[in-house]
């Protein structure tokens, strides 16, 4: 079961704020999350290889974001947990939506994708109040509602956006899954996208196949775990 990324070890949370440096880049920077053994992985090393999806979402057809994510998953740059979701959840809403016949220039918007949801930094679930899968389907509808600080409609769009993933993430509780989480706002998505903007994504039935690889797996809490299907 993967947990720290060098020695596999449990993680630690603190409760404030060390300076660390990360044991692939050497990069010296403060935060909250080790592990056990004192190892930190920043944000950049921890994504390598995100950048991939990019291409993966402009070869797709398929109007089901689950699938999209799904696929993503696969993929050797993601991992059981981390802020690689905060930018997948947004980049498989955006595929969905196109393919769905939704109106927006892809490239460009996976491009705005991958900066806003990069800048979410892991742990934000716990330490923000706000988890990273849910800020990214609020990502998602600004990006296609044209939404800016100085908006109107969109604004309050992508707030309630945020708002509907969040609420759905809380009300399962914690700790944290990354994996859950992504699907619980992308059917927030699906919902809120078909009543907003009249543009029809799948939606499929999510049954989950990572509880294995989770340390903290919530079991038949988790609404996608395989004994309640």
């Amino acid at each position: 079961m993967e947990e720290c990324l060098i020695c596999k070890a449990p993680l630690e949370y603190l409760e404030t704020d060390v300076l660390m440096e990360c044991a692939i880049c050497h990069k010296k920077e403060n935060s909250k999350t080790r592990c056990v053994n004192g190892h930190y992985v920043c944000n950049d090393c921890h994504t390598r290889g995100l950048d991939t999806i990019i291409g993966v979402c402009l070869k797709e057809t398929s109007k089901d974001p689950i699938a999209i994510i799904e696929r993503m998953m696969a993929l050797p740059f993601c991992h059981m947990h981390g802020p690689e979701h905060h930018v997948m959840v947004g980049a498989a809403l955006l595929t969905a939506y196109k393919n769905a016949g939704g109106d927006i220039d892809l490239s460009g918007s996976l491009s705005e994708m991958m900066s806003r949801g990069r800048s979410v930094p892991g742990g934000a679930c716990g330490f923000w109040g706000a988890c990273g899968a849910g800020i990214s389907s609020g990502m998602f509808v600004s990006i296609i509602s044209k939404s800016t600080p100085l908006a109107g409609q969109p604004f309050a769009l992508s707030h309630k956006m945020t708002a509907k993933s969040l609420e759905r993430i809380g009300e399962i509780g914690g700790p944290r899954c990354c994996k859950r989480d992504s699907f619980l706002s992308i059917l927030a998505a699906v919902d809120f996208v078909k009543e907003q903007f009249g543009v029809e994504m799948e939606k499929r039935e999510v049954v989950c196949g990572y509880s294995a690889q989770n340390n903290q797996c919530i079991g038949k809490r988790c609404p996608f775990s395989k004994v309640n299907h």
